[in-house]
């Protein structure tokens, strides 16, 4: 039977032949986040579909292709959608595409994603860099057997984010004027929002910004020993004693309403890489 990394050099074969040699960054881009690819000066625009072991995206504004181009000045790869637990994917297939990515040469990941804020100082519309993680998915994407090819057997996640990623996050807030606020985001299966009870739990746990993505990617990257970094939009503040909580509709809007902000700041710190 095929293995995992059989089936990663496949698809990362077959990238190869289509993109030539792998850019210098690799962005998922998250709720919302679809129109960057539009800026990307684009070499080649390829389906998931097209792509072998590929899931394919189900979630309402992620269309599924990759992007390849330059932005910035930099040349990237952009995944437009993102594959969730909830769609109904086992974990390694929920990462199979920034494996992938990986696998095909890139080392250096920016993940974004719309996130509902925590922390009550935090405002919806405002952008989030992450600077650490809780996993409250109950599944991860390193369970079951172990390829050493892919990396230890037991990972440390201390420090997950990369360091020097994360600086450059910051100077390019500040040289755009951008407000940045800076927390720990907290998964959760999904697909629906977590009840009045659990935002108490995980606000109690330290958690500044709760999302339903992102973190079964920075495990599995990390586990490959790739550079990670992170941001969010606030697209809704998600606090228990409000009488009303965010609608899908209302967290895509805000997303979309934001977005040219978040743009800027992913081409300011693109720039300076």
């Amino acid at each position: 039977m095929e293995g995992l990394y059989e089936r990663l050099e496949e698809t990362a074969a077959v990238l190869r032949e289509r993109l030539g040699d792998p850019p210098d960054l690799a962005i998922v881009l998250g709720s919302g986040l679809g129109p960057l690819a539009g800026e990307i000066e684009a070499e080649a625009v390829i389906p998931y579909r097209e792509l072998p072991h590929f899931p394919i995206s189900t979630a309402p504004g992620h269309e599924g292709k990759l992007v390849v181009g330059r932005l910035a000045g930099k040349r990237v790869l952009a995944y437009k959608g993102r594959v969730h637990y909830y769609e109904g994917y086992p974990m390694d297939r929920v990462v199979f595409p920034v494996r992938a990515g990986f696998a095909f040469g890139v080392r250096r990941f920016l993940l974004t994603s719309a996130a509902g804020g925590l922390n009550p100082l935090f405002s919806a519309g405002e952008l989030m860099l992450h600077a650490d993680y809780i996993n409250m998915i109950g599944d991860t994407p390193l369970r079951g057997p172990n390829d050493e090819r892919l990396g230890p057997r037991f990972p440390v996640m201390f420090d997950a984010y990369d360091r020097e990623l994360r600086a450059a996050v910051r100077a390019a807030a500040l040289a755009e004027g951008i407000p940045l606020r800076e927390g720990v985001y907290v998964a959760i299966a999904g697909p629906n929002f977590a009840s009045r009870a659990e935002l108490r739990m995980l606000r109690g746990f330290g958690a500044d910004a709760i999302g339903m993505s992102t973190v079964p990617e920075v495990i599995a990257l990390r586990h490959l020993g790739a550079r990670v970094v992170a941001i969010s939009t606030i697209t809704d503040m998600a606090l228990p004693d409000r009488d009303h909580h965010a609608t899908e509709e209302e967290v895509l809007a805000v997303a979309e309403r934001t977005g040219a902000v978040f743009r800027r700041l992913v081409k300011a710190f693109i720039a300076r890489l």
